[in-house]
């Protein structure tokens, strides 16, 4: 195995400004990259949870403002790029059913230009973030990377498009490239529409917590050693053209979830289930547990945050901010 990152390796991060994306900018400038990051062009200027880092990570920031689904900015931004991660996506669910065409443009197209972007910069690696989502519910458990895709939803469909153009490129082009999967992240800014942060912002403001299905079990791994698995794959020479999963090994139903929230903050929580909430019946996942078998193998990645421990470090987070949330949409 090599690998090893050198100080002021220029990096580009799609999707800077997001939830992920924000921990990732951040470990990377710690660990000597000069960052460069795409966010989605508004009138605002807001640059999502950038916002929420240090003075210090902020001024050491290039950003460029745009889209994804313009081929020629994306291309730009790639030149003098050695490693692109690109996590630029729509990411929410719900979403992908009333705007499923915007959805597929953002989350495929987008990363098509992406991966023209990288050929044409001839950058080092290409670490494309995907999804557990594109499995769909587990036939197998736990699930490793040759377990079969399906698309329950809009945006599984166009994550599935987005690393089948991944996996053509490096076939066809020897497109240096990573796919990895993450399994759930969860951590500090992560916004309310996740379960995790939905769960904690309802019951810190107090009354009843209003939740969509409680059956689903999920694996929870924490931000942190989700973007650690990333710059793995960006550093390790042997993972070049390989598809990785992120996850701990260890799932949990979104009720017995509730609960543990609940002990945590000391109050048992009044749970209930909302129809508003509920994805179509055929779409919702029912499990998602993952095999990190190869990306401990190769990587040298293993997940060292508990979900315990992570919950403490999220509710702490969220404690500081009294409880209260402004947060960007899908930053790109």
């Amino acid at each position: 195995m090599s690998g090893g990152a050198g100080a002021s390796r220029p990096a580009l991060v799609t999707g800077a400004g997001g939830f992920i994306g924000s921990h990732l900018v951040e470990a990377l400038v710690r660990g000597g990259w000069d960052v460069r990051c795409l966010l989605r062009y508004g009138s605002s200027g807001d640059t999502g949870f950038l916002g929420e880092l240090p003075a210090e990570i902020r001024g050491a920031l290039d950003i460029r403002r745009g889209d994804l689904t313009d081929a020629e900015f994306v291309a730009d931004c790639c030149r003098g790029i050695d490693t692109v991660f690109h996590l630029g996506a729509r990411i929410s669910i719900p979403y992908s059913y009333v705007a499923p065409r915007d959805t597929f443009q953002v989350n495929a197209l987008g990363t098509l230009n992406v991966i023209e972007g990288v050929r044409r910069a001839d950058a080092r690696r290409l670490v494309h973030v995907s999804t557990s989502e594109v499995f769909g519910s587990a036939v197998r458990v736990p699930m490793d990377e040759d377990h079969r895709l399906k698309a329950q939803s809009p945006y599984a469909a166009s994550k599935i498009a987005a690393d089948k153009l991944v996996e053509s490129y490096v076939c066809s082009f020897g497109l240096p490239a990573v796919t990895v999967r993450p399994f759930n992240t969860f951590g500090p800014r992560q916004s309310p529409r996740a379960v995790i942060s939905t769960i904690m912002e309802q019951a810190l403001r107090g009354g009843v917590v209003r939740l969509g299905s409680l059956w689903p079990r999920r694996d929870f791994t924490y931000v942190g050693d989700t973007v650690g698995g990333f710059i793995r794959a960006a550093e390790v020479a042997e993972a070049a053209g390989g598809e990785f999963n992120l996850g701990t090994g260890r799932d949990v139903g979104i009720g017995e979830l509730a609960a543990m929230i609940g002990d945590l903050i000391g109050t048992p929580l009044e749970i209930v289930a909302d129809d508003r909430r509920e994805r179509p019946a055929d779409s919702e996942v029912s499990r998602l547990l993952s095999d990190n078998g190869r990306a401990r193998r190769v990587l040298g990645w293993e997940p060292r945050v508990s979900l315990e421990e992570g919950l403490r470090r999220t509710l702490d987070w969220w404690r500081s901010r009294d409880a209260s949330f402004g947060w960007a949409d899908d930053a790109l």
